[in-house]
């Protein structure tokens, strides 16, 4: 198969495939064994499910409401990038009896649309409107599966991990903001066997690089000479200056992270201390990486003596603790699009991302709203968050509050409770 991404090749016979993925889709979920043909993407998938407890026969939650969905919806970012989305895809998901899909950054389905019966057919399986797809909580699926990798990818019929959903066909691809690139949510097409082709992967590709150039267009331009630096759930951190996008390295990301905490700046003996664990490592090689750093940034925004940004910087990681100082923490949870560089282990990262997740978390609980707890329980970063998840059991109505009550007691006798 040329595409890894792409659930089958054009001379695969699915029902031949789907045979052997319903064998080993079996052997897995009662065995915990992996078998061929399984992909690579479904078998990490998988494996994910089965970490996040998902069981095999569940199904997505309804999460949000109509009183709740129709205000939060309006207001996402996503929005405005409907219309696009909609001239793209409606007809082809009416005339082919699918359905387009778009979810928020947290799995979500914010808007589904498309062929009326397909859509009923879909309800029965909670696919709708204001249910959370996301892979903790419904295994395997494209839109959850995309959010989670940040990469487009089509599932087929059994490669869902819950088997209520294993006659359907699905192919997704991640949207992000074009002056971050941090995900906002999803873009899916659903329906039957018909979407098992490499095209439809290509298709949903396509949209949403066009949701996303409309966004680009309706973007406000960015305030003065500042920069932006995305830090939040990735390892190597994206600036964005002067319409330029610059992936950074680790270490340059860690730097640069720094320096956004001392905008007067900050000396050679100081960041060295703040950057390395390792005390031997000798300020020639701070100076080695800044200078190529500088010459990554140009001389005009990396400045020496004291080592600085000279343009203002607008962190992603600052904009959550500005709104969590204000209060606003549901727009902070919004804002957080995970752990400040999860693989850094540079003390001032470190000493960052653990009061910033702190911060939030302890903000989460005290707060007390169901939807907002769940958003963090059921996240990469959350899924094994004690305190949050039996906060979340407490905070939710009777009738939904065993299987939350059974996810505590595990974690407590995983962690030694």
């Amino acid at each position: 198969m040329t595409d890894p991404w792409a659930a089958l090749a054009p001379d695969t016979d699915p029902g031949e495939r789907l045979g052997a993925l319903h064998r080993a889709h079996e052997v897995f979920t009662s065995a915990g064994r992996m078998e061929r043909p399984v992909r690579s993407v479904v078998a990490e998938s998988w494996r994910r499910s089965a970490r996040a407890r998902v069981s095999p026969d569940g199904a997505a939650l309804m999460e949000l409401g109509a009183e709740e969905l129709i205000p939060y919806r309006e207001a996402h970012p996503l929005a405005r990038a409907m219309p696009v989305i909609r001239e793209l895809m409606s007809t082809y998901a009416t005339d082919g009896e699918h359905l387009l899909a778009v979810c928020d950054s947290h799995g979500r389905l914010l808007w589904v649309e498309g062929h009326a019966a397909t859509r009923r057919r879909a309800g029965l399986m909670d696919f709708a409107e204001g249910a959370r797809w996301a892979e903790s909580v419904a295994g395997t699926n494209a839109p959850g599966t995309a959010i989670a990798l940040d990469r487009p990818v089509q599932v087929f019929r059994a490669e869902h991990f819950l088997r209520p959903v294993q006659q359907w066909t699905c192919a997704a691809a991640p949207l992000h903001d074009p002056r971050t690139g941090r995900v906002l949510g999803a873009v899916d097409i659903t329906g039957g066997d018909r979407l098992a082709h490499p095209h439809s992967l290509a298709f949903v590709q396509a949209v949403a690089r066009a949701a996303e150039s409309q966004l680009a267009l309706l973007a406000p331009p960015p305030a003065g000479e500042s920069v932006r630096l995305g830090a939040l759930g990735r390892d190597e951190a994206v600036l964005v200056s002067q319409g330029r996008k610059i992936r950074l390295s680790r270490r340059h990301s860690e730097i640069l992270v720094a320096l956004a905490r001392h905008p007067e700046g900050v000396g050679g003996d100081e960041l060295l201390v703040e950057l390395y664990e390792d005390e031997s490592v000798t300020p020639v090689t701070l100076r080695a990486e800044l200078s190529r750093l500088r010459r990554l940034l140009g001389p005009d925004l990396l400045r020496s003596r004291p080592y600085r940004i000279a343009a203002p910087m607008d962190a992603d990681f600052d904009t959550v603790a500005r709104l969590l100082g204000s209060g606003a923490v549901a727009a902070a949870l919004g804002a957080y699009a995970g752990p400040l560089l999860p693989g850094s282990q540079s003390p001032a990262v470190v000493r960052l991302r653990r009061r910033l997740a702190d911060q939030l978390r302890a903000a989460l609980i005290a707060r007390g709203d169901p939807g907002l707890l769940a958003d963090w329980a059921y996240s990469p970063w959350g899924e094994e968050d004690l305190p949050v998840w039996r906060a979340l059991a407490e905070a939710v109505p009777a009738e939904r509050r065993a299987p939350l009550l059974a996810r505590v007691r595990g974690l407590d006798t995983e962690q030694g409770g």
